[in-house]
């Protein structure tokens, strides 16, 4: 039998991490058709509020249903604004193993609004879901996203080589694919049990540009 994630709300300090609703698409929508979400995602460009509408009521919906993951609004707690997701996805019940991946938004960069959300998010897989390991991958390029995997306490596994695809502008204003390698980490329920010291330290939030 399928396992599947509730439909939950994770609040920490300064966010609540709940599901994505319907009164999210604007902003969703503003928020990727930001330039490094373009190219660090295979999201497609624009990304109208059409699609928004459909990765909230169709897409989302499906993957909960299929036990493969979950996606959720990471929200600030006093504004209630939308200021990026967390992705969980390839979720394998048996080996209670899940991949994260996280986006936050141009306009709340620089917070240390990533770290704090995969940091709360962690908690509550390996607290209540009772998962043993949670996997990133980020492209070889994505500094930014290394920096928060490293905050949160992940462990670099390896790399991937040659298995992502990022995007770069070219000369007309469009889009081209490269390949780059992706860098594997992952995190264990003893992994974060020094994260908390660092992300209280106000110098160590870190940005996060991009999507993991």
């Amino acid at each position: 039998m399928t396992s599947t994630f509730p439909g939950i709300s994770i609040s920490t300090e300064r966010l609540v991490l709940r599901p994505l609703e319907t009164d999210d698409v604007p902003a969703l929508a503003a928020m990727m058709n930001d330039e490094q979400v373009a190219a660090w995602t295979d999201v497609p460009q624009p990304f109208t509020e059409q699609a928004a509408r459909a990765w909230i009521t169709e897409y989302a919906p499906a993957e909960r249903t299929a036990g493969r993951g979950l996606d959720l609004a990471v929200t600030e707690f006093l504004t209630q604004r939308l200021v990026g997701v967390v992705r969980l996805a390839r979720t394998d019940w048996h080996v209670r193993s899940t991949e994260m991946s996280y986006i936050i938004a141009p306009w709340a960069r620089g917070e240390g609004y990533a770290s704090e959300a995969a940091l709360a998010t962690a908690r509550w897989l390996f607290g209540d879901q009772k998962l043993e390991r949670v996997e990133l991958r980020t492209a070889a390029d994505n500094t930014a996203s290394q920096q928060v995997a490293q905050k949160i306490g992940c462990i670099n596994e390896g790399v991937l080589r040659n298995a992502c695809i990022a995007h770069v502008r070219t000369e007309d204003g469009g889009w081209t694919d490269v390949r780059t390698d992706y860098i594997v980490w992952s995190l264990l329920p003893e992994d974060i049990e020094g994260a908390d010291g660092q992300l209280a330290d106000p110098d160590g939030f870190t940005a996060y540009a991009d999507w993991n």
